[in-house]
């Protein structure tokens, strides 16, 4: 089992290794006493893995009940939100009890929020599900819900007691879920690791999974403990979000988190004005595993979604744009420069051909 310590205001381990779902009841015991516990899924993890996970609880010593709600970005909203606190509240939970939040960044994002609001804060625990919660999302400590007006736009920043993550339940999920996953990993590789990069760029690296995982959340942990509250340096774990958020608000969320990511990371090399080969070589590995890397919304709509982006800080988002594989740099634009940024984008993609 490989384990990553994040320092944050909770200092908490990430756990990665295979079998590690049926033991989650025991692991997350060595860091809290047993107590109720609320597990937060959605129907789809809920009838894989739901009563084992309970079962491993529930033998640990911990008071368990469920809360399962329709799986999908749809469900991030504050409806479900309201249910869940309703289910805290009928199970007669307290600030000394604990809430499992156990599937992909959806539930990690919803049971995380209403961990920072129910009694002013309660302990949470992530079990992601999906290898782009195990990358990115289950670390770090953001929460939130989408509004109408935006994604992620009301949440709020709380650490979880213990990450755990079952390599063998990564391993057995479908190639769409994979592929999505990659794109966050990919993007990792682009900030600051080259040789995970070109692990990735193979096409071949499920039989090294762990050590995908392990790479991202060690990046994401260095990141997040010298910018916990996202007012700094943490920005760069936003490369290709600016676009990929426009692109994925346009879809109406038929593409992925992940594959929106995709395209908005080419989108911000070949805005930034990467040489080809390296704008080439980033869509390449993109499409090895299985993402999409063509953006076909018009400029305007782009620019219009993006101007939602919970990054706009007044007149001015911040960009994260490429210089080679392993180095970017953040540069603040003029909301009005927008669609300059899209148009650099569209244009070299269709230079290329992508």
């Amino acid at each position: 089992m490989r384990s990553i310590r994040v320092n944050a205001s909770t200092d908490y381990d990430v756990l990665i290794g295979e079998g590690l779902i049926d033991k989650a009841g025991e692991l997350t015991k060595k860091v809290v006493r047993p107590c109720k516990c609320l597990i937060v899924t959605d129907d789809t993890v809920d009838e894989l893995y739901g009563d084992r996970v309970q079962i491993s609880f529930s033998y640990a010593g911990f008071d368990v009940t469920r809360f399962a709600f329709p799986a999908g970005e749809a469900s991030k909203n504050l409806s479900t939100l309201s249910d869940i606190l309703d289910a805290l509240g009928a199970a007669g939970m307290s600030r000394s009890d604990l809430i499992v939040a156990l599937g992909g960044g959806v539930v990690g994002d919803i049971a995380g929020f209403a961990a920072a609001i129910y009694t002013r804060g309660i302990r949470f625990a992530q079990i992601p599900t999906t290898l782009l919660a195990a990358v990115d999302s289950s670390v770090g400590g953001k929460t939130a819900i989408d509004m109408p007006f935006g994604k992620n736009m009301v949440g709020a920043f709380h650490q979880p007691v213990r990450v755990i993550t079952d390599t063998d339940v990564l391993r057995d999920l479908p190639a769409l879920q994979l592929s999505n996953g990659a794109a966050e990993a990919i993007k990792c590789g682009v900030l600051n690791d080259p040789e995970l990069f070109a692990l990735l760029e193979t096409g071949d690296w499920l039989d090294r999974i762990d050590e995908v995982v392990e790479r991202c959340a060690a990046y994401k942990r260095d990141v997040v403990a010298g910018d916990e509250f996202d007012t700094g340096n943490r920005a760069f774990l936003n490369l290709g979000h600016t676009f990929g958020h426009a692109i994925e608000h346009l879809s109406h969320f038929a593409l992925l988190h992940g594959q929106a990511v995709a395209v908005g990371t080419v989108m911000a090399a070949s805005a930034a004005g990467c040489p080809g080969e390296m704008i080439e070589r980033l869509a390449e590995c993109m499409k090895k595993n299985g993402l999409p890397v063509r953006c076909d919304y018009p400029v305007p709509e782009l620019a219009r979604a993006a101007l939602s982006d919970k990054k706009r800080a007044g007149g001015t988002i911040t960009l994260v744009l490429p210089e080679a594989i392993g180095k970017c740099h953040l540069e603040k634009v003029p909301v009005k420069d927008l669609p300059a940024w899209f148009e650099r984008a569209l244009a070299a993609q269709e230079a290329l051909k992508l």
